[in-house]
């Protein structure tokens, strides 16, 4: 008779990274952060500037003046080149990035990507579906159904800077293969539904820069002087073909290979991204945010967001539409792979970092400028409603974050433990008997240390009894 069969234990959703993966994601959301901060100290600059009467005319004036060449069609204003220019090196380290988790990250293994991959498409389709129900109630333009889709990582993580949380690993590389997930459908709105007109002869010249591309790339030519200039010449063919320029970034980015060879330490595009990284979080982001940003700020104003169908759809779809898009997505994911949460998380977690990603800041403000592209007061009201919904979502999420905080910090400090001191984590070196080998050595040498202290008070407190006057310790004495 054959032995009963044991049942599979059931996959664990969000468990602890990978040492390597860990590594990376910490290295990534570092810079991020810092990005963040500077992405949120440049929002506020911008409503200050826009709002002081006496720098407001200064502040329009920044953002609408003109440079470039002309006879390239690339006369722009400064507005114009931090939203076509700056962000094509932001998507440009978004393809990286989603080159890398497709091919070396946890999106590479189809059971791992469905969760993150479900989650972020719940979490656009939601808002969406919120956003046009709001305006087919009220009567609104469903023009801007894609602005409460996109999630902003960077000013999350500056929130979590801010309010000084220890989310564990396994929610912070939740939340950024979300937010990758996201930037790509983003891109893939942004090329498909937002483009009115299209210059073949300039489309078919960027695709023939992007084939030279990543030629160059499979024949293993190097320099930043070589790739750098073609960059440009795609970027500018790309913006002049009618296709949102920012989509050269991150078809560059997606060429790069980001697998290790025989002697290679890390990948060019990890290699690559660790270099712009810095330039994007810390320079195209922040630039565009400031001349993004800068909407005016009155009481009537802010009363409008919540009165008009489109402004209101915004802030719903941020809001609720993100929470509830992630989360559910989430649940039916683990509900219908039989998939368990990890014992060390809870669902109330798992609906914290879905409200957290509500901020949908840069991407929602680049796709309000393009759907009420020509409607200068459309387009400042939504933005308004980014702003405000971004902020209500933070707030919701800093409530229920520090809710769970003294959980969060003790699983972090766990995962940060290092008591053998080997520079690695010693929850990654439980299956390693050098470790515990050195964790048994140490221990020794802390009891050797204890006997020898124990010895030390014992013969100390004999002595001292010896001592007491009047002979207490002498045979025959009396106590007085």
């Amino acid at each position: 008779m054959p032995a009963p069969r044991t049942p599979a234990a059931p996959r664990k959703v969000l468990g602890r990274l990978s040492l390597p993966e860990r590594t990376f994601v910490a290295d990534a959301l570092r810079t991020e952060t810092v990005g963040g901060v500077l992405l949120l100290l440049a929002a506020i600059a911008a409503l200050i500037w826009a709002n002081i009467p006496a720098l407001r005319h200064s502040y329009a004036s920044a953002g609408e003046f003109h440079l470039g060449p002309e006879a390239l069609g690339l006369h722009l204003s400064v507005a114009h080149w931090a939203a076509d220019g700056l962000l094509a090196v932001f998507f440009f380290v978004a393809g990286i990035e989603l080159k890398r988790e497709l091919v070396a990250g946890d999106l590479r293994d189809p059971r791992a990507a469905a969760l993150p991959v479900v989650a972020a498409l719940c979490g656009m389709a939601v808002p969406a579906l919120v956003y046009t129900l709001t305006n087919l109630a009220g009567n609104g333009s469903a023009q801007g159904w894609a602005v409460p889709t996109a999630t902003d990582i960077a000013f999350a993580l500056a929130v979590l800077a801010v309010i000084g949380t220890s989310l564990p690993s396994a929610l912070r590389a939740f939340l950024l293969t979300l937010a990758v997930v996201d930037d790509l459908f983003a891109i893939l709105i942004i090329a498909v539904f937002f483009t009115d007109r299209l210059n073949f002869a300039a489309l078919g010249g960027a695709a023939a820069g992007l084939a030279v591309f990543w030629l160059l790339l499979r024949k293993g030519v190097r320099g930043w002087y070589v790739y750098v200039p073609l960059a440009v010449v795609v970027w500018a063919l790309m913006y002049n073909s009618g296709v949102h320029a920012t989509i050269a970034g991150v078809a560059m980015g997606l060429m790069l290979r980001c697998t290790t060879r025989e002697g290679e330490e890390h990948s060019p595009g990890e290699h690559i991204e660790h270099l712009v990284r810095p330039l994007s979080a810390g320079l195209a982001v922040p630039l565009f945010a400031l001349f993004s940003a800068g909407v005016s700020i009155t009481g009537g104003a802010l009363g409008d967001v919540f009165t008009q169908p489109e402004t209101l759809g915004v802030v719903l779809g941020l809001v609720v539409g993100k929470a509830a898009g992630i989360f559910g997505g989430t649940w039916l994911t683990a509900r219908f792979t039989r998939a368990q949460l990890s014992e060390e998380l809870a669902w109330a977690d798992i609906f914290a970092v879905a409200s957290l990603a509500g901020i949908g800041f840069t991407v929602s403000l680049l796709i309000g400028e393009l759907a009420f592209d020509g409607d200068a007061v459309l387009t400042s009201e939504v933005k308004a409603a980014v702003l405000v919904g971004s902020l209500i979502a933070a707030v919701c999420a800093t409530v229920l974050l520090k809710l769970r905080n003294a959980r969060y910090r003790r699983l972090w400090e766990d995962e940060e433990r290092d008591e053998d001191l080997d520079g690695v984590p010693d929850v990654y070196a439980q299956d390693d008997p050098a470790y515990h080998l050195r964790m048994a050595e140490i221990y020794e040498h802390k009891a050797a240390e204890h006997r020898r202290l124990a010895a030390e008070r014992a013969d100390a407190a004999r002595h001292g009894l010896a001592e007491v006057p009047g002979g207490a310790g002498e045979e025959g004495d009396r106590p007085a």
